[in-house]
Order: structure tokens, then sequence, then C-alpha cells
């Protein structure tokens, strides 16, 4: 057996971690780059304790998921303002875009020489700046994973900035930054996380390491992720979901994703939909349809035992078969009201190019079973 295991510098989780925030940066550098969500007034507080700790910074909004424009721009004023450290302060969009400026920055050239299947797929040769990695939601565990999700609107497509080298210098993970989703946001992140969590476990590419972050993930995220959506001030529902998301990222990083996230990076790309709630609609379908054909073409798969592993966590029934836990996801994202893809202007005729696009994603490689373009059209014709 051989793997590798790697993650950001130092995390440190809990609530009241991100209050350190002043002290940290100090230690890092003296000028930062502040990375933010569209409205930064929960950042605030944050940027405030940089000045008592002497640390000089600018802001830069990421107002919508990344896109390749918006990440040159950023590098551009980032350069200009001479800094010596990067942060992002807020959700998935904000901390790649925050770990693609710090890798850009220590890298030079355009963006387009390294990103994966629309570029050049060069290796970043440099260490990224310092970055420091603040999550405000709960679900791409992006703090802890070493790439960037961008979106080429020329393509329309989502693609990655990949490379160790951006793994972040320190993730601070504070549950009290996420208290203000609003519900829907809870269900959509918490969602990611947990396509993230139960596609890590079932991968081709999993690992001892990984499977045990997925299993307290999965564990946490399916006790508490209703909880967190129904009443957003439960502090042990949102601590759990924390916790389920940075487990996310750490086993993603580690490991790979499947055909959710295969199928969910193009869809974004060319219907401009919520990641997560993609996710949502499309893992019970897929979890559905690997299992069947893991049945039908590979019975002796270990992935059917991480299935029933999974829905014993989920339903609670030591005895669960494999298809109880396809069903408690669907049945969970019906609770959450989670929109079908046609709510985005999807419609079968869409389903040839997705199915072409999704097939050349790397997260097809780590599904458990190579699902056929049948198989494909299938899920998607069940998710409209």
């Amino acid at each position: 057996m051989q793997f590798e295991f790697a993650t950001a510098a130092r995390i440190l989780f809990g609530p009241g971690t991100a209050e350190t925030i002043g002290q940290e940066a100090s230690a890092l550098g003296r000028r930062a780059f502040v990375l933010t969500g569209g409205g930064s007034q929960r950042a605030l507080s944050l940027l405030r304790k940089l000045e008592n700790h002497h640390v000089m910074h600018s802001v830069f909004p990421v107002a919508h998921e990344p896109t390749t424009d918006m990440v040159a721009a950023a590098v551009r004023e980032a350069g200009r303002s001479d800094c010596d450290l990067v942060i992002g302060i807020g959700g998935g969009s904000v901390l790649d875009t925050a770990k693609a400026v710090a890798a850009l920055l220590a890298n030079g050239g355009d963006i387009m020489q390294y990103l994966e299947v629309i570029g050049e797929g060069r290796p970043l040769q440099r260490p990224s700046v310092p970055c420091i990695a603040v999550p405000t939601t709960a679900g791409t565990g992006a703090e802890v994973t070493r790439n960037a999700v961008l979106e080429s609107p020329a393509h329309k497509v989502k693609v990655s900035l990949r490379s160790p080298f951006m793994l972040p210098q320190l993730a601070l993970v504070d549950p009290e930054l996420t208290y203000s989703m609003p519900p829907a946001l809870t269900a959509a992140t918490g969602l990611d996380a947990l396509t993230q969590l139960l596609e890590a476990f079932v991968s081709r590419s999993s690992n001892p390491l990984t499977d045990a972050i997925c299993r307290e993930g999965l564990q946490r995220a399916g006790r508490s992720l209703e909880r967190a959506c129904a009443n957003g001030n439960d502090r042990q529902a949102r601590e759990d979901m924390s916790l389920a998301s940075l487990c996310g990222g750490l086993a993603l990083a580690n490991s790979r994703l499947g055909a959710v996230h295969g199928i969910a990076g193009p869809f974004g790309g060319a219907f401009h939909a919520p990641h997560g709630a993609v996710c949502g609609r499309l893992l019970p379908l897929v979890a559905a349809a690997n299992i069947a054909a893991l049945r039908e073409r590979n019975p002796g798969s270990p992935a059917l035992d991480r299935f029933r592993e999974a829905a014993a966590i989920f339903t609670g029934d030591p005895c669960a078969g494999a298809e109880n836990g396809a069903a408690w996801l669907g049945e969970l994202c019906g609770r959450l009201g989670v929109p079908l893809l046609s709510a985005y202007g999807f419609s079968e005729e869409h389903g040839p190019e997705l199915i072409a696009k999704s097939m050349r994603s790397s997260s097809m490689r780590g599904n458990p079973i190579d699902l056929t373009e049948a198989e494909l059209q299938t899920i998607l014709r069940q998710g409209i």
C-alpha cells in the first residue's frame, strides 16, 4: 500500500479561533491582501484585529464564484499593493480565489499556463505567497485543499488550478463564523460537504487515513445537517458541520471525488448554478447508479461495503443495505427542498454535451466504477 497525505501547514479549529487572526497574520507578513465575500461586513471585526497587530491590508471583494478573469484582476491588484500575505475570509469561492492569487503572485505568468483541461496544465514551480484561509461557510473544505475551482466563461466550464504548493499556511476554522448562514445556504454547503465525504469514502483512491476522516465527517453531517438548517444558532450542529466540512476537504485533497463532482463542475460552468445544490440533487441519483452498476459489473468491489457502511451511519441501522443509504440521501434532499436541475435551465437536450464534458473531468477517475453514457443520461434525466 502506498499513499500520500498532505494538508495545510497548520489547522486551528474551534469556537473563537478566528479571534487570533491578527496575531497569526503578524507572524507571516506585514501587508495583507484580503479577499472577502461580496458583503464584507462579517470580515470587518477580523480586519480590525489585523490593524491591532500592525498588519496593513487592502480588500478585494469576491461577489460570485471565481472566474479566470476575476483571479487575473485580483493578482494585478495584489501585485500593486506589494503584499507579502494573502488572506481569504469567506466561503469556498473566496478561499479558492485567495489560494489562486497566492499561487500566481509567487509564480507569475498567465493563469492559462497552469489550468487543467482548457490550459497548458504546467506545474507551479514555486511555493505560494503565505496564505491564511478563514471559512465562513461549512461545505467546501477549501481551507485544506490544494486546488482552486475556477470558471472559464469563454469555455463554459469549471476547471482547477492545482498544486501541492496551494495548501494554505494556516486554516482558521471557527464554527461561530457560520451562524449567520441562512437555511438555503446552510443546506447547499452542507450537501457539498456530505457529497465530498461520501465520494472520497467510496473512491478508488481512498486510503486508511481518508477512510477514518470520512467516517467521522459522515457521522457529524448525517446527524447535524438538518439541525443546522432548522436552527442556525444550534452550537453543536454548527460545530459538527464545520468539522464535517473540514473532514471533507482533508479527504478529497488526499483521495479523489467521483461522478457527482464530475458532472457538477461542467454543469455549474454552463448553467451558473450553486455548486452545493447541484451536488445535492445529483448525490442520491449517482449513489444509486453506482450501487446498481457495482452489483451488476463488480459485485466484489470494496466500494459496496463502503456504501453499506455509510447507509448504517445515515440510518442508524447496522443492518441497512447500500440502497437504503441512497434512499436516505434522496429523502434528505427532498426535506431540504433541493431544486431540480431544470430550475437552472437544464433540459434533456443539454445532456449529450454535458456528459461529454463530464467524462473528461478528473473527478470521474475517482468514481468507484466507470459509468456508461447511458447510465449518466439516466442520472441527468432523473434530476430534471
